[in-house]
């Protein structure tokens, strides 16, 4: 922050305010520069949130605009050549975004690091000193992560918890809850490959998991014989890693050949960082390197198979060759037997890109070949050819990519010859009176009549409505199956390829029975290479999971069960509900309510409150036995608030709703659900809980410092807290990506904004409910300090002295929780018993 600026003037020397900044473990520094403002950086680096240049030749310092570095570290210090004189006219213009030249002063946030400020704009007098009064982070330490205090203070926060409750897994009502999820009753969902189905299957005996393989007509028998392809704990327990298994990537070579390749994707531990290699599913071994067999060591790889002996790689290939988010940038044709070193470069993205990348795909007798920057989480750039499978992706005559002429955040997918495009935004054609495809509409047109600019012959397939949504396509040899959501509804939509980039739409048979509501279906595609079949799962609140077996040709009217789960708790007087509470703006809110037929509306009710609000990610009906069995059958109500910054309802109730400057919209509406239930006399604040992870787990600590009396206990699951000082780093993997997200902190509208609602920056003195925080130690998406410097924030700031802040670290784990199956379900059993004990229900037997 810069005091001696005046709006609309050069640059000049300044006193800049360095804040701490990360540097491997970001130890807190403390600086004071006369310097320049300087241009742009260079866009190959990440930039910081403010760039400082020296006016000497002294180095260049960074001086972060940092909420948790204004109200926690304080490390500031002063210079004498801040001028007397300094002042601002205008506290209202922007800084610039990413790169840009100038930042104005703001007067209002002065008073809050203690310098003198003026009615008539900021001043600065003298030698001022704020360091002696407020001292640098405290909690800094923390964020050594693997530092032998951090270390220290995560296990004695396990014991706490323990201490504090007991040993909860220890108790009759723990080991019944573990016992529901872990019922061994499960549908061994499929993939085809070639004449085989594949499945992915996790048990006592097999707790990292069994990749195996069965015959289509011993999988439709019912008297499934499984054949192990890969036993991913023999192979930990053979090689020493805890592998986690993260999917298969199987060479294509047309219907007429087996598939013999396979290229697999194993994370050590289930970091998001992965080792690829290659696997023989003939004689269900790998292939090592000293037999020419594709490896590449741990990282945030992205491969593609060109051919048998070709493939496109993106890795860490050494310096420069990875995003600021950590994904590969660069992008090389390697060949088997090839050192991985001596692969030819042929794509590269820029430096601020989320990642780069080449991939192939065969397509009903098509080959397509696509290059893509992924300018952030929801932009992308792709080039494209038609590829000849008999020549290699360096032959001059497969010819010259050339750009798909769409905007960048339009979705570009293939169906045979045809691009399958949907938009993120309104995208409105050039030339007067011309089209306007509204954002959420997925369209279709010949790929040559796209590379040529044609999109006056694009078909909009569907095109979505307030309330009603995309939720999801499945595509079949020859049909489209849609999932549309309508006000959190699902229902199935079909249409038949007939050539030239057209579908047309299938209207059902007379008497076709719609989806309940409390319940939801998935649509996936049987063997696309030539079949029509599509898979059904369906399941409810209420109603465990079936797996069916349908044709798209008749719009799934004839379905054939294969696979079902038994009811694992009774349901008989159970029922599910759609409700819209009416949020702090007047919009309607809509939320499902899981309950006992005959509850008293009386405010005695133990309820729980899910939510989550981010990414444009839905929280949609599914079935949830432990929820069920030691839940509502208490006599307790389960709420699924589906709040904006979901996707619950569309782009229009993520984009312009949820996200960047209406963010604080998906705390408001999920008060608003849980005043409702309040006041429709359904709980009370000393009986009502609330969850959420990651996104939703920023989503707690949000509610709780606004409303902090609505709830008696919260659970946070690997929460995002402290926005503030992540979004300022840019040196932090996924940060530029996220600002898609959050906003830029770079420009005052998102800082200030951001700075609103950030969970670690709006801690008060308030008396807090009961809060239980679960993190992983190795999480790259949530580091583990944000969790345990808010829970040290919380705690010594609750004026609650009755509720406690505890603090449940697993030392192993990433963000997605435990690396097998049973670590997770012992995480779940030991949450739900805790939000049981506190709402006086651990002791209740089970209704009928």
């Amino acid at each position: 922050l810069v005091c001696n600026r005046k709006a609309n003037q050069e640059t000049s020397p300044a006193t800049a305010i360095v804040m701490a900044s990360r540097s491997g473990a970001r130890r807190a520094l403390a600086a004071i520069v006369g310097a320049n403002f300087a241009a742009s950086p260079s866009p190959s680096s990440p930039s910081p949130s403010i760039a400082a240049t020296s006016s000497s030749s002294s180095s260049c310092a960074r001086a972060r605009a940092s909420a948790s570095s204004f109200f926690q570290r304080r490390a500031i210090a002063s210079s004498s050549s801040c001028s007397s004189s300094c002042s601002s006219s205008s506290s209202s213009a922007p800084a610039p975004a990413l790169g840009g030249s100038r930042v104005e002063p703001r007067r209002r946030i002065l008073p809050m690091l203690g310098l003198s400020s003026a009615a008539s704009g900021v001043r600065c007098e003298g030698t001022q000193t704020p360091s002696e009064q407020e001292p640098e982070d405290k909690l800094i330490w923390l964020e050594e992560v693997l530092g032998e205090e951090a270390l220290a203070w995560v296990k004695a926060q396990n014991e706490k918890s323990v201490a504090a409750f007991g040993n909860i897994e220890e108790s009759e009502e723990y080991k019944r809850i573990l016992a529901i999820l872990d019922s061994k009753e499960k549908i061994p969902y499929v993939g085809r490959i070639g004449e085989y189905y594949y499945n992915f299957w996790q048990d006592a005996e097999h707790k990292r998991g069994l990749w195996r393989r069965t015959t289509i007509a011993g999988y439709k028998s019912g008297q499934t014989k499984w054949e192990t392809v890969l036993d991913l704990d023999e192979l930990s327990s053979k090689e020493g890693v805890t592998w986690v298994y993260k999917g298969a990537n199987v060479l294509d070579e047309g219907i007429d050949k087996t598939p013999q390749r396979a290229l697999l994707t194993l994370s050590p531990g289930g970091s998001d960082a992965v080792v690829l290699r290659e696997f023989d599913l003939e004689t269900k071994q790998f292939i090592p390197e000293s037999e020419q067999g594709f490896v590449v060591p741990e990282s945030k790889s992205r491969i593609s198979w060109i051919s048998r002996d070709e493939v496109a790689i993106g890795t860490d290939f050494g310096p420069g060759s990875l995003t600021a988010s950590g994904y590969p940038r660069v992008s090389k044709i390697w060949r088997r037997g090839q050192p991985l070193s001596e692969a030819v470069t042929v794509f590269e993205g820029k430096k601020e890109d989320v990642a780069a990348s080449q991939h192939c795909s065969l397509d009903r007798g098509i080959y397509h070949e696509f290059r893509i920057r992924s300018l952030d989480f929801y932009h992308r750039s792709y080039w494209y050819r038609r590829r000849d499978p008999a020549k290699s992706s360096l032959d001059p005559a497969q010819g010259e990519f050339r750009e798909v002429p769409v905007p960048t955040d339009v979705d570009v997918d293939t169906f045979k010859d045809t691009f399958l495009l949907t938009m993120r935004e309104n995208w409105t054609l050039p030339g007067e009176g011309s089209r306007v495809f509204k954002k959420g509409s997925l369209l279709s047109i010949g790929i040559e009549d796209a590379m040529a600019g044609k999109f006056e012959k694009a078909r909009v397939v569907f095109e979505p409505t307030p309330r009603r949504s995309l939720m999801a396509k499945a595509c079949t040899h020859n049909y489209m199956v849609l999932n549309v959501a309508d006000n959190v509804n699902a229902s199935l939509h079909f249409y038949k390829y007939v050539g030239e980039g057209k579908f047309e739409y299938q209207e059902p048979p007379a008497g076709q029975q719609a989806i309940p509501i409390g319940c939801d279906v998935q649509v996936r595609a049987v063997y696309p290479k030539t079949l029509d079949d599509i898979f059904l799962i369906k399941d409810g609140y209420l109603e465990p999971d079936k797996l069916e077996i349908a044709s798209a040709k008749d719009c799934a009217t004839t379905t054939e069960t294969l696979y079902s789960k038994p009811h694992l708790f009774d349901s008989t007087n159970l029922m599910v509900e759609q409700h819209q509470a009416t949020s702090k703006d007047g919009t309607k809110v809509p939320y499902f309510m899981i309950r006992h037929k005959e509850m008293e509306f009386n405010g005695s009710n133990p309820t729980l409150v899910d939510g989550y609000g981010g990414f444009e990610i839905p929280l949609l009906p599914g079935y949830a036995a432990g929820v069920g069995a030691v839940w509502l059958q208490r006599g307790g109500v389960k709420v699924v608030a589906n709040i904006r910054g979901g996707g619950e309802m569309g782009r229009y109730w993520y984009e312009e709703e949820g996200k960047y400057l209406t963010k604080r919209n998906t705390f408001l509406d999920f008060i608003a659900c849980a005043e409702y239930l309040i006041q429709e006399g359904i709980t009370a604040p000393n009986l009502l809980a609330t969850e959420g992870r990651s996104a939703g787990g920023m989503l707690m600590g949000g509610i709780l410092n606004m409303r902090p009396d609505l709830f008696r206990i919260a659970v946070a699951g690997v929460p995002f807290v402290d926005v503030m000082n992540t979004m300022s780093d840019p040196s932090i993997p996924l940060t530029t990506g996220e600002w898609e997200e959050w906003g830029n902190p770079n420009e005052w509208k998102y800082f200030d904004y951001m700075l609103s609602y950030s969970p670690y920056d709006n801690v008060r003195e308030v008396p807090y409910p009961d809060i239980l925080i679960t993190a992983g130690l190795h999480d790259p998406r949530v580091a583990f300090w944000e969790p345990a410097k808010w829970a040290s924030k919380l705690r010594t700031m609750n004026t609650n002295k009755e509720s406690k802040v505890l603090v449940k670290m697993d030392l192993e784990v990433g963000h997605f929780s435990a690396s097998d199956r049973y670590r997770y379900k012992r995480e779940k059993a030991f949450e739900q018993s805790i939000v049981l004990e506190k709402l006086g229900l651990a002791d209740v037997k089970p209704m009928k």
